[in-house]
């Protein structure tokens, strides 16, 4: 299998780097991609770069290019809900914007682009595996929906006008809806693993740089595992 991995930020990838070691490096775009072997599996490691243009532009690079039959994406995301603490894993079962507001344009509801789904739900197979994996061992997880916007939610204010439109959404972060839209149109399985580093509050700025490295490699390291026990 030829199997993706993005990531938006360098030290997101560091553990990957680390647990694969040296791999070929490839251009496709503007998009340096590491290419590993593990387990008879062709694996391409990237950095999406920050929000939802580079998380579009890069994947698409790749998925242009390579018959890529599987996309896992981490990286750290913040608590939109009380219940979901920071160092908490989040299995993401749909994406949506929160900064797209089309209701005006017709019947679309908030975070709709129009011609596409309110939602991007990530229901597959290979997502299905992998919660069945996660469950195996042990792993706590909560599952639901994550949102993405072009912006660092870093006050309470910014966190109280999203989840005003989106009561049920457990975490934001900046890649997430893009990445969902590209693999659709490609017919790409996508598994999304966020880690909660920060609560998306007036205190995300210092917490962030605490906890994002530490959450992110916690994400990669049960990716890594998994793939060594693909066939």
């Amino acid at each position: 299998m030829k199997i993706a991995i993005i990531v938006p930020m360098a030290i997101e990838a560091e553990y990957y780097r680390k647990h694969f070691h040296s791999g070929r490096k490839e251009m496709f775009g503007s998009t340096e991609f590491e290419h590993f072997s593990v387990n008879s599996n062709d694996i391409y490691l990237g950095l999406s770069g920050i929000g939802k243009v580079q998380a579009a532009m890069n994947l698409s690079s790749l998925l242009t290019e390579v018959e890529i039959d599987q996309i896992f994406m981490t990286g750290t995301a913040g608590s939109l809900n009380k219940g979901v603490k920071k160092g908490d894993l989040l299995l993401v079962s749909s994406f949506a914007y929160h900064d797209a507001h089309n209701t005006l344009a017709g019947n679309y509801v908030e975070g709709q682009i129009p011609g596409e789904p309110a939602e991007f739900k990530l229901d597959s197979k290979e997502r299905n595996e992998f919660a069945k994996y996660l469950t195996a061992e042990k792993v706590a997880y909560k599952e639901g929906l994550v949102v993405t916007g072009d912006a660092f939610v870093g006050s309470d204010t910014q966190k109280a006008v999203i989840t005003a439109n989106f009561p049920s959404a457990l975490a934001v972060e900046m890649e997430g809806a893009a990445f969902a839209q590209v693999a659709k149109h490609f017919a790409k399985p996508l598994v999304a693993l966020r880690a909660i580093s920060d609560n998306g509050d007036d205190n995300a700025n210092e917490d962030f740089d605490q906890f994002a490295k530490k959450v992110g490699a916690r994400a990669a390291s049960l990716i890594c595992a998994y793939l060594e026990k693909m066939s």
